[in-house]
């Protein structure tokens, strides 16, 4: 049966999959496990004391809204809606502890978990995004959100409403096969005093500022495509976004793509400022030969990585992720090889890559990898 991703992001080909599995396939000699015991672990960020926190997508719930509301079409959907996702932080010694918790998460009809997608650091404040909430998910008192989280006393709030935004800023061309109404987002990223966050579904990027104001930077779908964009960086004041594709996998068939802000035609001749159509991001380039890609990010020699799920023909298979980065040459190489369902990454302050492995499963992992 072939499946699309971009509902679910199906990271992976199931949790019993996973459970039968080899135990721990042959990770490469640069990989070690920093921490274990993660709930569905998916982005992940250090503070500015060196302490790393994990959003974790949690283990579902038993709340079913079928009738109530639109639902998430077959094989994927129904879902099945609760309140476990979390926040976790490891200290320097990979010792972990809630932050905070309470999140909506949900479980679809195939074991797939959605919770807390990732997390960011905003001046020096928390905020993450869900990708669980929402009536289509189980959860209708529990939208997806961006939420500012207090880590002292483990209580939230949510800033942006985004099931409410996404549902009001339909994206150009969405896939209707395996469409969720509340979106799946997935990444989160700080930049110029605002939060971006990508939803892989409808195929669009959007944003906010600390107040809550958000705004639609970029549907990808109507330059792109279904493609199932997941992840999004900056470097340099340019935007660069990884996309899935679809399943079954095609190996070298996903890319990454640089975006601008695009031009402003003479706005001081005429006296006017640019229009929100003329301001938002426009493609300035693309770079294929990827696969799977859910994680990109820029590393301390200047070079981009990127986290793949699953680099084999056919279906997400433990042991097949890996970590890439376009080297100076302009060619993808390998830097880590041999992870099962990989789900985020981040670099940290120590000039290792920090992974959550095992992405999907109730019993998750960190890894740490040097890149040199």
């Amino acid at each position: 049966m072939n499946i699309r991703l971009a509902a679910s992001l199906c990271l992976a080909a199931s949790a019993a999959s996973i459970a039968s599995a080899p135990a721990y396939a042959q990770l490469s000699s640069n990989a070690t496990v920093y921490a274990s015991g993660l709930e569905s672990p998916r982005g992940l960020k250090f503070d500015r004391d060196g302490d790393l926190y994990v959003a974790e997508a949690g283990t579902g719930g038993t709340i079913s809204t079928v009738g109530s509301c639109a639902q998430v079409p077959a094989p994927i959907g129904s879902y099945l809606g609760g309140s476990t996702g979390r926040i976790s932080k490891l200290d320097k010694s990979g010792n972990r502890t809630t932050v905070a918790s309470g999140f909506p998460s949900t479980v679809d009809a195939q074991g797939d978990l959605q919770g807390v997608a990732d997390i960011a650091f905003l001046n020096g404040t928390l905020y993450a995004v869900t990708g669980g909430g929402g009536c289509s998910h189980g959860n209708a008192s529990s939208p997806n959100i961006i939420a500012r989280v207090d880590i002292k006393s483990g209580s939230w709030n949510a800033i942006a409403n985004l099931s409410q935004f996404l549902q009001s800023h339909p994206a150009a061309y969405p896939n209707l096969a395996d469409f969720e109404p509340d979106g799946v987002f997935y990444s989160l990223i700080a930049y110029d005093n605002r939060l971006y966050t990508v939803e892989p579904n409808h195929g669009q990027l959007f944003s906010t500022s600390a107040s809550g104001n958000l705004r639609e930077e970029l549907d990808i779908s109507k330059q792109q495509g279904h493609i199932v964009p997941t992840s999004v960086a900056v470097n340099d004041g340019k935007f660069y976004i990884g996309n899935l594709g679809l399943f079954p996998i095609t190996p070298d068939s996903s890319k990454v793509m640089s975006f601008n802000t695009g031009a402003c035609p003479w706005p001081f001749l005429f006296g006017f400022g640019c229009g929100d159509e003329l301001q938002k991001l426009r493609l300035s380039g693309s770079r294929a030969g990827f696969t799977t890609v859910v994680a990109v990010d820029f590393g301390p020699d200047g070079l981009l990585y990127a986290l793949e799920l699953s680099a084999a023909i056919g279906f997400p298979t433990p042991g097949d992720g890996k970590v890439v980065r376009l080297n100076r040459a302009g060619d993808i190489e390998d830097v880590a090889t041999g992870l099962s369902v990989p789900t985020g990454m981040t670099f940290g302050p120590d000039g290792y890559l920090y992974v959550s492995n095992f992405g999907a499963a109730p019993t998750g992992q960190i890894l740490r990898i040097s890149v040199h």
